[in-house]
């Protein structure tokens, strides 16, 4: 993206609105009174110096906009009551010029309106002061042409910049929407991964005994069962420690389960790791016949909940649904 600095825009303008000043001291014995003249000339200045003020924002107030206004009528008036026979072949009729330069200044400000009233205004007086051929003799259909400029560039600015704000976001959305595949697809690769290590060796053993597995083979695969399923619902709520207490857990003939509902996503490397190194203490201490471990709600004081419940029936359903 090109930027061009906004102090040297700024200072472009002064200079080209200094220029008709210059024009109007060229002509200074032209006028038949000198004090209207000059007041025009310090009207004009005033004009385009608030115009031209840095301001916080790049809208022209209102009020700014209908002194603009105020003052090219102002100047019309002066310049022109004290050039009765025209201004000749000098540059005594400065004012056209100098009044399309303060009205592209206002449109260029965002007073779009207030800048065609200016130049509106401007063109009735003229065509009052010298007729139809004034228009085109002293430039005002110059100054006229160079705000239908601004306005022009001021739209189609207004629509490149809408569109750029439309293309970043669009372009901020294709960034999400691609770094949340590229997790996915992590996730994903790092659950197979688990679930390989985990389930490989008794699927070796399955295919070397041809099914023909012992009891305690079978309870294993059963365990494996478990941990492969926590690898799908317990997600965050799983580090070495706690697959390790789990099957540990399992082995001695409890049933466990996590169930991770998003209430850890936003905890930090260390804390979570602090969280389930409690979690797996409490589950290596716990003797029940059932241990349910589940994340809780956001803006929560409490991350996880381990609950542990013992009865006559240990393979009973529950709420929470039954796991082998």
């Amino acid at each position: 993206m090109i930027s061009i600095p906004r102090f040297l825009i700024v200072t472009l303008a002064a200079l080209f609105s200094g220029y008709h000043l210059v024009l109007a001291l060229t002509a200074l014995s032209r006028p038949e009174r000198f004090e209207p003249y000059v007041a025009a000339m310090a009207v004009y200045a005033v004009a385009t110096v608030i115009s031209l003020w840095p301001t916080k924002t790049r809208r022209m107030p209102i009020w700014l906009a209908v002194f603009n206004v105020t003052a090219s009528v102002a100047m019309s008036l002066l310049v022109t009551s004290q050039l009765p026979n025209g201004a000749g072949e000098t540059y005594a009729a400065w004012h056209t010029a100098a009044i399309g330069t303060l009205m592209v200044i206002t449109s260029t400000r965002g007073r779009q309106a207030a800048a065609w009233i200016g130049v509106g205004l401007l063109a009735l007086q003229t065509v009052a002061w010298e007729g139809l051929g004034a228009l085109v003799q002293y430039g005002v259909v110059g100054s006229i042409a160079w705000v239908g400029i601004s306005f022009a560039l001021a739209r189609s600015l207004a629509s490149a910049g809408r569109d750029a704000r439309q293309y970043a976001l669009a372009e901020r959305e294709a960034v999400e929407w691609r770094a949340a595949q590229d997790a996915h697809v992590f996730e994903r690769q790092f659950r197979l991964g688990q679930t390989s290590r985990m389930s490989v060796p008794m699927l070796r053993q399955i295919v070397a005994t041809r099914g023909d597995l012992s009891p305690a083979q079978r309870a294993e695969c059963l365990n494996l069962e478990g941990a492969i399923r926590d690898e799908i619902r317990g997600r965050l709520l799983l580090n070495d420690r706690v697959r390790a207490e789990v099957m540990a857990a399992r082995r001695r003939g409890t049933v466990v389960t996590l169930l991770d509902e998003g209430g850890i996503d936003d905890l930090t490397a260390a804390d979570l790791e602090r969280v389930l190194n409690r979690l797996a203490d409490a589950i290596a201490v716990t003797r029940t016949d059932r241990i349910i471990a589940r994340t809780v709600a956001h803006k929560s004081d409490v991350a996880v909940t381990v609950v542990g419940l013992s009865s006559a029936n240990a393979g009973a359903h529950s709420a929470l649904g039954n796991e082998p």
